[in-house]
């Protein structure tokens, strides 16, 4: 009886073991990936350092080749005065009509609801989108990203610029909850 006992004593005490290793192992993995994709998004931000450098053009130009980088066809830059919210047009690879509007604005600007409200205005009942894309090399307001969530639109921040710029295919990011994806805090300024 006393082996018996014994036996049920050490389980228990390497049952409690068994089970802090376990909880310790997962919180270190999830604080590793918290901290794994921290980094990631910082080196996708420092990989747009000649993105803040470019103008309105040059980033036009950078935006249309990233399409055409991820299979899509018949990809042009249209923007410019009086191009109703639409600066590259294109196909993804599926066929659909992709409408891009580009921002080109400092890191640490935010793109209003307004702006997005505008080129929806126009991104599927001027131009025919099947997919209205919105690129900023900065983030999107709260309220901005909400308007976009109820109409469809699809949102690429700077977070997600950098991953796209970095390699990411355009396809992850059509399908992204807005709600979730990316954040609304504003980087700061660069100073010299």
């Amino acid at each position: 009886m006393g082996t018996a006992l014994t036996v049920a004593l050490v389980a228990g005490v390497c049952s409690a073991v068994v089970t802090r290793l376990v909880r310790a192992g997962r919180r270190e993995a999830t604080a590793e990936a918290a901290r794994r994709s921290e980094d990631a998004r910082r080196r996708a931000r420092r990989s747009l350092d000649s993105v803040w450098e470019m103008n309105d053009r040059e980033f036009e130009e950078y935006v249309a080749e990233l399409c055409r980088r991820d299979g899509c066809t018949g990809v042009r830059r249209v923007g410019g005065s009086g191009d109703l919210g639409a600066d590259v047009i294109g196909f993804l690879p599926d066929g659909r009509k992709l409408v891009v509007q580009c921002k080109r604005y400092a890191k640490h600007r935010a793109v209003g609801s307004r702006d997005i409200q505008t080129f929806n205005g126009t991104a599927r009942a001027h131009h025919g989108a099947d997919v209205p894309l919105f690129v900023a090399s900065c983030v999107f307001t709260a309220p901005a990203r909400t308007f976009a969530d109820t109409q469809r639109l699809t949102l690429v921040d700077v977070d997600l610029l950098g991953f796209w710029n970095s390699g990411t295919a355009l396809s992850t990011f059509l399908n992204l909850d807005i709600g979730r994806s990316g954040t609304n805090r504003r980087l700061r300024p660069d100073h010299d």
